[in-house]
């Protein structure tokens, strides 16, 4: 038996979050689900996240992008390389502080 469902997602997928002896004792059960019905299996440990069982289409999707992602990243470093990390980071919380300005100008909230 599966401990509970966490959520849904936007394609009706369903969350599940269960403890790791329960996901040895029912992982049949979970293979199906997330084979048949593109669930995903959330595998806690001492009360803690420590896997995902997830549909093998969309593990390769995330593999895809993070490499997509971590070539991003690295194109963003070396452009940024020259500038000291303090300077960078007030940078980011201006454009974040402008950004909500914008977004929720005062007297509009």
């Amino acid at each position: 038996m599966i401990n509970m469902v966490i959520s849904t997602n936007e394609r009706n997928e369903m969350i599940t979050e269960t403890n790791a002896v329960s996901f040895r004792q029912n992982l049949g059960e979970m293979l199906n689900q997330v084979q048949y019905r593109h669930d995903s299996v959330v595998i806690n440990k001492d009360g803690k996240p420590v896997a995902a069982l997830i549909d093998a289409r969309l593990f390769e999707r995330i593999r895809r992008l993070q490499g997509r992602f971590d070539a991003l990243c690295q194109r963003i470093e070396a452009g940024f390389a020259d500038v000291p990390e303090t300077k960078g980071l007030a940078e980011i919380d201006a454009a974040i502080a402008l950004e909500r300005r914008q977004a929720h100008p005062a007297g509009k909230r």
